[in-house]
């Protein structure tokens, strides 16, 4: 965990370094198991497909966490986010084979609000495409 950041120390169109997070099938039966989403499409292609599904995909709630990170590793707390929302704009299709995707996280600071608080926009992309929509989160600093 980093150091925490000071709201002195932020100005509008701050960008929080880059960040990448691998996805891969391991990722999704772990994430399963701890968060007791066992949904097919998750882990079977014949079902994904069957749905509509290009294959299986990442847990919606699995890629919502990992692109809070960047946030949460900038800020040094997890704690420090008081807000977080996304909308699930495509799914992060994970292949079966050994590498996986990457998930692709980039932020900036957009708003200074009022009691230390920063609105933060994430873009999160898998295959250079935006997969959460309006991801933004409200950050207490110190």
């Amino acid at each position: 965990m980093s150091a925490r950041i000071a709201f002195a120390d932020v100005v509008v169109g701050t960008e929080l370094p880059a960040a990448s997070y691998p996805i891969d099938r391991l990722t999704l039966v772990k994430y399963a198991g701890a968060s007791g989403d066992f949904n097919t499409i998750h882990w079977n292609e014949r079902i994904a497909v069957e749905v509509g599904l290009p294959n299986v995909i990442a847990h919606g709630m699995l890629t919502m966490a990992e692109a809070v990170r960047i946030v949460t590793d900038w800020a040094g707390d997890p704690g420090s986010v008081v807000e977080y929302g996304v909308r699930f704009t495509r799914p992060v299709v994970v292949p079966n084979d050994d590498s996986g995707v990457t998930l692709e996280v980039t932020a900036k600071v957009t708003e200074l609000l009022e009691g230390n608080r920063v609105k933060i926009a994430i873009t999160a992309k898998f295959d250079e495409q935006t997969v959460l929509g309006r991801a933004q989160a409200v950050v207490q600093l110190s």
